[in-house]
């Protein structure tokens, strides 16, 4: 899985990377009436890209570690209800079912 996130990314940045090559320019981006920022068109790629990945992840590890909780939270509880008693080997459920005591 390591090795298909690392093909991504790779490809996602050779691709700006070219983007980039080819469109090297100054834009205006008009923010308000009067407040117009002037920037590399590349520059406002990144941005946009890293403020719509940005809120993804949040969601992604948020939503990864509650289910790690609860999962964790539902371990415990069947770890409480489950007995200590120690486990009976072969002999022994063997020995209960025949109606016969095996000592040892």
């Amino acid at each position: 899985m390591q090795i298909i996130r690392t093909i991504v990314w790779i490809v996602i940045a050779v691709a700006l990377a070219l983007f980039t090559l080819a469109n090297w320019q100054t834009v205006e981006v008009r923010i308000w009436e009067g407040l117009v920022l002037e920037t590399k068109l590349p520059a406002l790629v990144i941005v946009a890209f890293l403020l719509g990945l940005l809120p993804t992840w949040a969601l992604h590890k948020v939503t990864r570690w509650r289910m790690k909780r609860r999962i964790s939270s539902l371990e415990n509880t069947i770890a409480a209800q489950v007995p200590s008693a120690p486990l009976a080997t072969s002999s022994q459920l063997e020995a209960s079912q025949s109606g016969t005591s095996e000592t040892p």
